[in-house]
This record gives C-alpha cells, sequence and structure tokens, in this order.
C-alpha cells in the first residue's frame, strides 16, 4: 500500500512509513490539543511535496487560517495565491439544506481542482446540523463517500467526548474512517501539563500503539518527542 509523509515529525515512524494513500483519519482531541494546527501540517506538506490541498472550514475564516499558518513558518497564502490550496469557508449557521447542496458538488471540485490532501474542520460541527442520530450517521457517511470518491487522503478534526477523550463527541466519525489519532492533556491534579498523542486505528499497516508525548512549536509545528513511550 502506497504511504504518503504526515509532516507531523515522528507520526510517520509510528504508522510504518507513514498515513495510507486515499485514507480517511479522523483527529479527535479537546479544544486546545493541536486539531487544527494537525490538520493543517499535513496540508503543508502536500504543498511542499508539490501536491495541492484543499481546506473546508466551519471554524475560522480565510484570513485567519492564512494568519495562523504563519506561526508556524507554513506560507499557505502563497500557495493560496498560485492557486495550489484552496480554502473553502463554510458557515454552520447556514441551513443544511444549503450546506448539503454545497457538499454535493464537493466531489467535483475535488477531481477537477486535483487535491490530493483534504482537511474538513469539523466533523463535530457538521454532524451537529442534523437532529437525529441516523441523519447524523448517513450525513457524515455520504460526506466521507464524496471525498473517498475523489481520491484524496482527508483528515476530519472532531471535538473528544467530554467524559471519554478517546471518543468524538457523537461517538460516529471513529467508526466510518479509516484511521484514528487521538490528541490528549495529560493531567496532574487536575492541571494540564503535558500533551499525548495515540493511534487507536488504521487500517491496512502496522502501526504503534505506544501512547507518546508531544509539543506544538509556534516556528515548526506538532512534534512527537523522542522520550521513551508512557
Amino acid at each position: 500500500m502506497e504511504k504518503i509523509l504526515s509532516g507531523i515529525e515522528g507520526l510517520d515512524e509510528l504508522l510504518d512509513g507513514g498515513i495510507p494513500k486515499g485514507h480517511s483519519i479522523a483527529v479527535i482531541g479537546k479544544c486546545g490539543t493541536g486539531k487544527t494546527t494537525f490538520g493543517l501540517q499535513f496540508i503543508s506538506q502536500g504543498l511542499k511535496n508539490g501536491e495541492k490541498g484543499i481546506v473546508i472550514s466551519l471554524e475560522e475564516d480565510l484570513q485567519s487560517i492564512l494568519s495562523n499558518s504563519e506561526n508556524f513558518n507554513w506560507d499557505l497564502k502563497k500557495y493560496y495565491d498560485d492557486k495550489k490550496l484552496l480554502i473553502i469557508k463554510l458557515n454552520p449557521e447556514d441551513s443544511k439544506d444549503t450546506f448539503l447542496k454545497v457538499s454535493s458538488d464537493l466531489e467535483q471540485s475535488i477531481k477537477s481542482f486535483g487535491a490530493t490532501r483534504i482537511l474538513f474542520d469539523s466533523a463535530s460541527l457538521f454532524t451537529m446540523l442534523f437532529d437525529t442520530e441516523d441523519e447524523k450517521r448517513t450525513n457524515i457517511f455520504k460526506l466521507m463517500s464524496i471525498f473517498k470518491k475523489g481520491g484524496a487522503t482527508t483528515i476530519y478534526t472532531s471535538e473528544a467526548d467530554v467524559n471519554n477523550p478517546i471518543s468524538s463527541k457523537d461517538g460516529l466519525v471513529e467508526y466510518v474512517v479509516d484511521g484514528v489519532i487521538v490528541l490528549e492533556f495529560l493531567e496532574k491534579d487536575n492541571k494540564k501539563y503535558s500533551t499525548i498523542m495515540r493511534i487507536l486505528k488504521m487500517r491496512g499497516t502496522k502501526h504503534s500503539r505506544d501512547i507518546r508525548l508531544y509539543e506544538i512549536n509556534s516556528g515548526t509545528g506538532i512534534k512527537i518527542l523522542k522520550s521513551s513511550p508512557l
């Protein structure tokens, strides 16, 4: 199976060489663990490799994404101006019918643009548009099928459940993706003092099940520390 580099220092060796090409990956974590940073770092790696990328955001707008990327020395604006990067901002406030109409055009957009990497930020906000569990499950599966048909490798960010940090808020996305990576705070005496990463699943490849410390640096982004696994 062909692998692609994640862009996260230290992660590819835990994935036996990288993320399987064409896979869908959920990155689950609480607010502040670096989910969006993870996704943009993945997109940035592809751009450096000469690939095209798409960022679909329900949270940050275009200027916010471009501005924040400068903190990590990722010149996303250059790729955006050169039409190597497409950034789509979707409004969660819009009706779900409008949102689904936009979603139905995505497959053709991906193919025509030639994107090989996609960041969807976030799956949690997407499922919140729907009222019943059945609607949530049906539409998140439909969305992921669209991206699969487009042929891109996709990262979906998802907010963690309040009581279970290794599960998404609605408990859905992890069951319809090919891989799950969890970002957590390591807490002691109710204080968050470091961050840890674990790979819960990754179809089609061997992967480490160790829990690893990681840090987020302003200049480079997320980096898995070379210290012994927890």
